[in-house]
């Protein structure tokens, strides 16, 4: 499986969620958007743009980690990948 992960190093959420992935053996692409502009400019694009986020943004969550799969699905459930 591939996934694209946008999180932050920071955030314990996307530590964990790295870990789960590559025991499961998962080919990663990571965006971390605490360590570069490019990344987060396409997490800034994904919150501002994307219906996946209207229920972090209105609960004030910041969203972290997004799961880009390779089929196009977008979420912020880390089972809907491990699946």
């Amino acid at each position: 499986m591939k996934v694209t992960v946008v999180g932050s190093h920071l955030c314990p959420d996307t530590l964990y969620a790295l870990n789960k992935l590559v025991e499961a053996g998962a080919d990663i692409e990571f965006k971390n958007l605490s360590a570069s502009l490019p990344d987060l400019k396409i997490y800034l694009n994904l919150r501002d743009q994307d219906p996946l986020y209207e229920k972090v943004k209105t609960g004030g969550g910041i969203g972290i980690p997004c799961f880009l799969l390779e089929d196009g699905t977008k979420t912020l459930d880390l089972k809907d990948v491990l699946k």
